[in-house]
Formats: structure tokens, C-alpha cells, sequence
């Protein structure tokens, strides 16, 4: 069963999500992403995928206490990424308790430093991100186009010992449009990595057809605007629950 990890995309302290990753295009979906990430897990989520937006655009990370109060507040593992250039910034995610780190624009500007990574900390703990428009890498919050084949890129970082890779296609991101299957099987085929697919799941037959995917190697899937916009059965009626509980339970620590 192919995994789900609900995003949680960080910018000024707050919860947002973005139309194919450009800025002012945000739409603010909670002031406390604590709160978010708690009521996730209280939905049930295994896993969440979290985005420090402003780290991405300014080259370092800038939500790290809030991150860091999403950790304490849930007993899941917590992935991270956006802005992390250097391996203090890594050692410093993961002594704090993030389970795994993604590592996107410095795997084209210091493989040298992916490398260290992964002999230091594992394969299961270090990931690439690959961001992709049109099949080319995008880089520094997708702004910056590389000139770089996305498959290259994940074949690159294969030879010094990376073993998964988050592939989000930019053109399907937050346009609730469905996923670039072609491009995620492509991936997976070529690369024989592991790979968690982002962009543009719209609802459960999205989740359907990736599941057909897992074979090639595709186990994993973030979602964001779909899981907040109540697309899929039975949120709503969660949602209406959940604003009648006082007592949160033992998952839900705040």
C-alpha cells in the first residue's frame, strides 16, 4: 500500500500551500502548523512531509522552531526540507529529532556534501529532492532553471549512495490536475531508486493509479491542497468531529 504524507509547507510562521511552487501565490491554510501537523496526525497520518518556504527561497532555513515544536507535538516521523545548503544544517535537523532530511538544491551545487551525508547518516535518513519542470531541474525554491534532465540528476546522486528521491513535478503542484504518471514511472524505471511522487493528486483515484506504480518502485506519495481542501471521503465529517473535541487523546500532545 503506497504511502501518503501530507504536506505542510512553512512561510512567516504559517501554514500555506502554493500554486506551482510561485511566489504570491500562497493561500494560508492555518497560523499554527503545529496544530496542523497534530490534527494529521490525528487523522491518522503515518508520516509528515514539511517545507520551510522561506529556507527555500533565502538559501537557509528559517522555521527551525517551529519544526521543532511540530516534533515534540506528534509521535511520527517528521521529513524536512527547503534551504538546507550545508551539513551543519542536516546535523543540526536531525539531532533535534527530523527523521529525514531532503536535500534538493545543493545535490547539483555541492554533491560533495550529499555524499558526506549519507556515509555519516544513512541512506534512510538523507533523500534528494528533485524538482522538476518539463523534465528539468528546477532549483532555490524553483526559480532557477539548471539545464539539468531530472533523470540524469537522480542517476548523479544514485552513484554516491542515495536511495530514494522525492519527484515533484512543478507544472502539477497545487492544480489539483493529477500527477505526471508518466514522468513518475520514468523515474522510477530508469533510476531503480525509491521514489515518493509530489504534485497534483486531486483525490482517491489519483491515489489509485499510483498505487499501479508501486511495482516500478514508487512506495510513497505527498499531498497538499487535496488533503486540505477536504477532497477525499470522509474529511469533512472528521473535520466536523474534531471541532467538538476537548480531549485531543493520547496522539494529539497539545
Amino acid at each position: 500500500m503506497i504511502l501518503i504524507l501530507p504536506a505542510i509547507d512553512l512561510k512567516d510562521g504559517r501554514c500555506v500551500r502554493l500554486v506551482q511552487g510561485a511566489p504570491g501565490t500562497e493561500k494560508i491554510y492555518s497560523d499554527d502548523p503545529v496544530q496542523m501537523a497534530v490534527l494529521w496526525r490525528g487523522e491518522n497520518a503515518k508520516t509528515l512531509h514539511v517545507v520551510d518556504l522561506d529556507g527555500a527561497f533565502e538559501g537557509k532555513m528559517r522555521n527551525l522552531d517551529v519544526i521543532r515544536k511540530m516534533i515534540g507535538a506528534i509521535d511520527i516521523p517528521v521529513q524536512v526540507g527547503g534551504g538546507i545548503r550545508g551539513y551543519e544544517q542536516v546535523k543540526k535537523l536531525l539531532d533535534c529529532g527530523v527523521y529525514r532530511v531532503v536535500i534538493g538544491t545543493a545535490a547539483i551545487e555541492d554533491p560533495d556534501l550529499v555524499a558526506k551525508c549519507v556515509k555519516d547518516f544513512g541512506a534512510r535518513r538523507v533523500v534528494v529532492g528533485i524538482d522538476a519542470k518539463n523534465g528539468v531541474v528546477m532549483t532555490k525554491g524553483w526559480q532557477e532553471n539548471t539545464g539539468i534532465e531530472a533523470v540524469s540528476l537522480a542517476l548523479n546522486m544514485k552513484t554516491l549512495g542515495v536511495c530514494r528521491v522525492v519527484y515533484t513535478d512543478i507544472s502539477r503542484d497545487g492544480m489539483l490536475t493529477g500527477p505526471n504518471y508518466d514522468a513518475i514511472r520514468e523515474m522510477a524505471q530508469k533510476t531503480q531508486l525509491r521514489v515518493t511522487a509530489s504534485g497534483g493528486v486531486s483525490g482517491y483515484q489519483d491515489l489509485i493509479k499510483l498505487q499501479e506504480l508501486e511495482k516500478f518502485g514508487v512506495d510513497s506519495v505527498i499531498i497538499g491542497k487535496a488533503l486540505y481542501e477536504n477532497k477525499f471521503s470522509c474529511q469533512a465529517l472528521w473535520r466536523q468531529n474534531e471541532e467538538k473535541l476537548e480531549d485531543l487523546g493520547p496522539t494529539r500532545r497539545i
